[in-house]
């Protein structure tokens, strides 16, 4: 899961999707800070390696290059593989990782000091790319990005999903990875109940009912982080209630007054107090963590749950072997009405006081490539934001599905956006609130609105 604040993004998504999440802070995996070296299951396959050569034999890599991931819900397989076959394609390169759930905390006094890693993922808690922008640390890619191609020739803007954030016209980062938040369900467990997924509001209420019915509690989120159920539930059906039009939401994101007095917007919150007032909502929802709540619902104490596309990989150990992940990205949707996908993005950047720049450069016209699109799918189990058809690769079913969303044309993709922090912390709260029936509709946006003139002053 993220466990930080969402990240700033001002640029629209493509129109056209054809694959695509951000990580989790909750991963398990332990810091690893080593040189790598090629291996034989990490070999570069003859496309990459090959090619990978041709585009560096120019300029021949040498020296030290250091790369720093964070390690959350996706693991770090995908890394694993790319980096050995980055340096199987340079041997007389020497790469070392600086990865692991923490890596963000133990790299912060260097990043501040200015003797930061080359290259950086940018995700997890405690970075922040707007923040690192802001402070100079992240090396200026507008010229180089505008003509520059990747291993296999292709230019590297043409094969983005979501085009890279501006910073006052300018690029820094370029999203890796394509997040979707949905609702989650086991497609096994709902018809050994003799239960159909749902497609829209309507169905969902009907399944909500039929599951109720049968002892089962349909709807469990995780209460101690509002930010999911807002996401994957409430946001969507602010923009189905506004014509599909996601304006309100980036209009919300800067912190104008009318995007919340929107009629949109009670109608969003209302279809929270429906799932409410019938008694779908566990009430073990108040308070709870992400993993908890998601031990809850992969064990079928709860039918449905509103999360990212990460889920499956994070709980990956706890998963029972019959259970078989149903994605959704909106289940708010009038009937006949479309499917709404509300997206997040995670980044890579080069370091501005990194001091192998041009090993970074090419690292990145490695890893934005056609074939690492089907090599993250398989390895991370999320999608990409590299356009490519993943539907014949290993990839996991519910990537396959949630892919087959983002690539169709009648689904509308909410861009990454980012909330004002004090407005995000006053709306989280606000939906906890109303989930268990301290505040209404009504005394939601007064709550809000009160915040947003404070941060307009």
């Amino acid at each position: 899961m993220k466990l930080f604040t969402k990240r700033i993004a001002t640029v629209g998504m493509a129109s056209s999707l054809v694959l695509t999440l951000a990580a989790c802070a909750g991963g398990t995996a332990t810091t690893n800070t080593s040189t790598s070296s090629p291996t034989k299951q990490a070999s570069a396959t003859p496309s990459s390696s090959s090619t990978a050569t041709a585009s560096t034999s120019a300029k021949k890599l040498t020296g030290d290059f250091e790369i720093q991931y964070f390690v959350g819900g996706y693991g770090d397989k995908w890394w694993k593989k790319v980096i050995a076959d980055f340096q199987t394609a340079n041997p007389d390169l020497k790469v070392k990782e600086s990865a692991g759930p923490k890596i963000n905390d133990q790299n912060k006094p260097r990043w501040i000091g200015g003797n930061p890693p080359d290259f950086v993922y940018i995700d997890g808690p405690n970075l922040n790319d707007r923040q690192m922008v802001t402070d100079g640390q992240l090396e200026d890619l507008t010229a180089w990005l505008k003509d520059a191609k990747n291993i296999d020739g292709d230019k590297i803007t043409d094969l983005l999903a979501q085009q890279p954030p501006l910073y006052d016209g300018k690029i820094y980062n370029i999203p890796l990875v394509l997040n979707s938040w949905g609702m989650f369900y086991d497609k096994a467990f709902l018809k050994e109940k003799n239960v159909e997924p749902p497609k829209d509001f309507p169905s969902f209420l009907d399944a909500s009912d039929k599951l109720k019915t049968a002892g089962i509690t349909p709807f469990i989120h995780t209460g101690k982080y509002p930010y999911y159920i807002n996401g994957a539930f409430l946001f969507p059906a602010i923009v189905s209630a506004n014509n599909n039009d996601f304006k309100i939401l980036q209009d919300m994101a800067d912190s104008k007054l009318e995007a919340f007095q929107n009629p949109a917007v009670l109608a969003g919150l209302n279809k929270i107090v429906q799932l409410r007032d019938k008694g779908f909502i566990d009430k073990a929802s108040i308070q709870i963590n992400h993993t908890d709540s998601q031990m809850l619902f992969l064990q079928h104490k709860d039918a449905f749950i509103p999360n990212g596309l990460w889920l499956p990989n994070e709980m990956s150990k706890d998963v029972p072997a019959s259970f078989e992940f149903g994605f959704i990205p909106s289940v708010t949707q009038d009937k006949g009405g479309k499917v709404v996908a509300n997206t997040s993005t995670s980044t890579v950047a080069i370091a501005k006081n990194g001091k192998n720049k041009d090993a970074a450069k090419a690292f990145l016209q490695f890893i934005f490539s056609k074939s690492q699109a089907s090599q993250w799918a398989e390895l991370s189990g999320a999608p990409s934001n590299i356009k490519g058809d993943i539907s014949s690769s290993k990839a996991p079913s519910f990537v396959k599905e949630a892919a087959s969303y983002l690539t169709n044309s009648s689904t509308v993709v909410i861009p990454n956006i980012t909330l004002n922090a004090d407005v995000d912390k006053a709306m989280q709260d606000a939906t906890d609130a109303l989930t268990i029936s301290t505040i209404t509709p009504e005394e939601w946006v007064k709550r809000v609105v009160e915040v947003v003139k404070k941060v307009q002053k």
